[in-house]
């Protein structure tokens, strides 16, 4: 039998039953800024100088005190400053999301804020609805195809975090409303935090994952991230958040 959605019926409004309020367990306080970024960005420069020289073919014990130091800085595997994930495999090995589409982004001829920003896993960039106010109401919906493995864990990078400063200047969303192809199944009450928000969850996608062939003809599936409250900023109303993404099993 097809459960595509574990513990749904109990967050309906519709059966009368008051909406179910979510908590997150707080991650990594996210703390960048432009000056890290370049030193990341020279340090991997003298790191592939390092590995493409003949140098870096010698063991370790026959390098100098100076290319000692510099190989064990070079032991990393990020491609960017800015990585949400980070080396090795996650879920993300094996997830098959989609499409990403919003109610509203802000429009600029420089920076790039539009709804796919949200999902591709870089601390760097951000959406931000695009209607005047505080964008109560905006949404975003992640569209996934029938065979996306199931998704047990919900993380919300909430605000700016590109830096400190951008971060206290826009808005931050104080509660997500979310809804499961189009029912609502909880309220994200989130924390005015440059932290990761962690929100656990009951499995959500189809469950019945023997035969292949069937579950890839099943219907895709939606999750809605609604923006019902704010945090507001110190200058500016638009509201932002970096980055949504998703931990779960099926994939190891």
């Amino acid at each position: 039998m097809a459960i595509r959605i574990l513990f749904l019926l109990i967050s309906l409004a519709g059966f009368g039953q008051s909406v179910t309020q979510l908590y997150p367990e707080l991650g990594a306080l996210i703390d960048k800024s432009e000056k890290e970024e370049a030193e990341f960005i020279e340090l991997k420069k003298q790191c592939d100088d390092f590995y493409n020289s003949n140098v870096a073919q010698l063991e370790r014990s026959k390098l100098s005190k100076e290319q000692k130091k510099l190989a064990e800085k070079c032991d990393f595997e990020m491609e960017s400053y800015w990585d949400v994930l980070g080396p090795g495999c996650s879920w993300y090995c094996g997830a098959g999301e989609d499409t990403i589409s919003a109610s509203s982004y802000l429009k600029s001829a420089k920076i790039d804020y539009s709804p796919k920003n949200i999902h591709d896993l870089d601390y760097k960039s951000a959406w931000i609805e695009g209607v005047k106010g505080y964008g109560i109401g905006e949404f975003v919906v992640y569209h996934f195809p029938p065979e996306n493995p199931r998704i047990t864990e919900i993380i919300v990078v909430n605000g700016y975090v590109k830096s400190a400063k951008l971060w206290k200047e826009n808005s931050r969303v104080k509660k997500l409303k979310m809804y499961v192809d189009d029912n609502v199944f909880a309220v994200l009450n989130l924390s005015d935090s440059r932290n990761e928000q962690h929100f656990k969850i009951g499995p959500l996608g189809y469950s019945d994952r023997q035969n292949w062939d069937i579950l890839k003809n099943k219907p895709w599936w939606t999750i809605k991230f609604e923006i019902l409250e704010v945090y507001p900023g110190s200058k500016f109303e638009d509201t932002v958040i970096t980055e949504i993404y998703f931990d779960g099993i099926d994939v190891h």
